[in-house]
């Protein structure tokens, strides 16, 4: 009778990991399509930010009215919601400066 409990437990724990496994299986999938559905949409979005960049800096003209070059500019967007043009070398000193302050509130 013991043994017979034994096999019968081990049986079930056996169904139950089988189950289990089904699930973790149809959760994978899911997650699967999800990511790539994600993707996709990070995709779409980043092709029509590119565009966006592309239209912006086609109009921008400089003081003598000349077009603005985007591999020396970039679009600076500050946390009051103004849109600056600012020279790469000056964005990037920028970002260090707020990764610092990041690193320092952590």
């Amino acid at each position: 009778v013991a043994a017979q409990k034994c096999r019968k437990r081990k049986l079930n724990a056996i169904l139950n990991l089988e189950e289990d496994v089904c699930n973790l299986q149809t959760q994978k999938e899911s997650l699967k399509k999800e990511h790539s559905q994600c993707s996709k949409s990070i995709n779409q979005i980043k092709q029509k930010l590119n565009n966006l960049y592309h239209d912006i800096f086609s109009t921008l003209r400089d003081d003598q009215g000349r077009p603005v070059n985007p591999r020396h500019y970039v679009i600076h967007c500050s946390s009051n919601g103004s849109v600056f043009i600012i020279p790469k070398h000056l964005a990037k000193s920028e970002q260090k400066q707020d990764n610092r302050k990041e690193q320092k509130q952590k």
